[in-house]
């Protein structure tokens, strides 16, 4: 357990407990043309901004550098993921020489000391899966159990932490209900089958990785979003609160940990009673109010915005509140299985919230240690800038600012908040006292 060691002044985490960042391929390699994200950017409208990924971050040709850093900073991990249209840009064909490149990086990770938390899908799919119908397609729970025979294969040795699939249910609200990410739409009635898909797929993935490698670790990174009723006194509102919950946060939960598909999203995969996660990856970044709106349909008659009165809030992403975070690390709890946060940060352009949304972030995930929660790691989203799926680069999360046209970086002042938390394997007073000072009496001058 966490302990406050009142002498140094430092709120002091587990001893192995996993500081790192975390990228996604299509985000940072750059031309990563063989996939549905590359073929949805180059129509018109589909990117905020109209900029293009591109040369992304170059991290085909050289994460080297920035892996690098992490570990200069003191990281002793890494999530990244692999891009499968690179790996078998065409249906059952294999590019030896994706397979070497991707050793060159784990291998590269290890050297430096970074353990390797590998997730297997992150949003994009391969040109030849999307024009098959991609996850709608039953067949799809096949290749991807033959996708990941492969990989545990070809990166078995360097890797046993596995992140199966990044955030399902965003997959489903922006790809298929409001149609601002590839396929772009499809409805109710096809988030059924690509969940009972992403599922099923989730479930052989873990059998795969059990049987080729006996230290295996399997989970999946799920996006928690807290959500409150806009007007706690309206029926309505709560009513309409509690159903987003349990689609969003609840259902994929209970599917990928014990196998079981809940209403209405059913029918049941036939695996309940199992346990098909060996730990629970949270991703979090805002809270949202639910009210309920009979106008908006596809919105599955709600409509979700921050509070008005929120300290810092942005549009389509919610509020920045740690208080979130906290109570997505107590309900994760109640599985009884590890917990890793795969991924909190926040777009932030000019860095004016992420040294405070840092400190305030550590510190919740200190109470929560504190309280019993069984958390081994964290991952902040992100090392680098990367590009933000429909928002191109409009939106920047990275430690290090980067120029997608010249490549040059530069640490943001956030950069050595993180180092400094990371190398103190902690929360220095000092630090709170500078960012989040309303919590330095909770933590220091009472004790936790």
């Amino acid at each position: 357990m966490a302990m406050t060691t009142h002498a140094q002044e430092i709120l002091a985490f587990p001893p192995g407990f996993l500081w790192g960042t975390a990228t996604a391929a299509h985000q940072v390699e750059g031309n990563n043309t063989n996939n549905d994200w590359w073929a949805w950017e180059q129509t018109p409208g589909h990117i905020a901004d109209g900029s293009r990924s591109g040369l992304a971050a170059n991290w085909w040709q050289a994460a080297e550098q920035d892996l690098a850093l992490a570990a200069q900073w003191g990281q002793n991990s890494h999530r990244l993921s692999l891009e499968w249209s690179r790996l078998e840009p065409r249906e059952g064909a294999w590019d030896e020489g994706a397979v070497a490149r991707y050793r060159q990086i784990l291998e590269y990770m290890r050297g430096l000391g970074l353990v390797p938390m590998v997730t297997l899908h992150h949003f994009t799919n391969p040109l030849w899966l999307y024009e098959q119908g991609g996850w709608e397609n039953e067949r799809v729970v096949s290749w991807f159990a033959r996708y990941v025979e492969r990989v545990v294969k070809s990166f078995g040795d360097l890797c046993h932490f596995w992140c199966t699939l990044n955030e399902p249910m965003v997959y489903m609200a922006f790809g298929y209900l409001s149609g601002i990410w590839p396929p772009g739409g499809g409805g109710l009635g096809a988030v059924r089958k690509v969940l009972r898909h992403m599922a099923q797929a989730h479930a052989q993935a873990y059998e795969i990785l059990h049987r080729h490698q006996a230290d295996a670790q399997v989970g999946f990174a799920k996006h928690f979003q807290l959500f409150e009723p806009a007007e706690p006194r309206r029926r309505a509102d709560r009513w309409a609160t509690r159903l987003v919950d349990h689609l969003f946060n609840e259902s994929i939960l209970v599917a990928l940990t014990d196998g079981a598909l809940l209403l209405p999203l059913g029918p049941d995969l036939g695996r309940r009673g199992g346990r098909w996660a060996d730990f629970m990856g949270l991703n979090y970044y805002a809270r949202n109010l639910v009210a309920f709106d009979p106008r908006r349909k596809e919105e599955l008659f709600t409509r979700r915005f921050p509070d008005p009165q929120a300290r810092y809030a942005v549009e389509g992403w919610g509020e920045v509140t740690a208080e979130g975070l906290y109570r997505g690390l107590k309900r994760f709890a109640a599985w009884g299985l590890p917990i890793y946060v795969t991924e909190f940060g926040v777009p932030d352009n000019d860095d004016h919230v992420r040294p405070w949304f840092l400190v305030e972030h550590v510190a919740t995930m200190y109470r929560a240690l504190q309280e019993g929660v069984p958390l081994k790691g964290a991952y902040f989203w992100s090392l680098v800038d990367n590009f933000e799926w429909a928002a191109g680069w409009s939106a920047r999360f990275g430690l290090l600012a980067l120029d997608p046209a010249t490549q040059e970086r530069r640490p943001r002042p956030s950069a050595e908040v993180y180092r400094r938390i990371v190398q103190a394997n902690g929360l220095e007073r000092s630090l709170v006292a500078e960012f989040a000072p309303q919590l330095e009496s909770q933590f220091f001058d009472r004790g936790c």
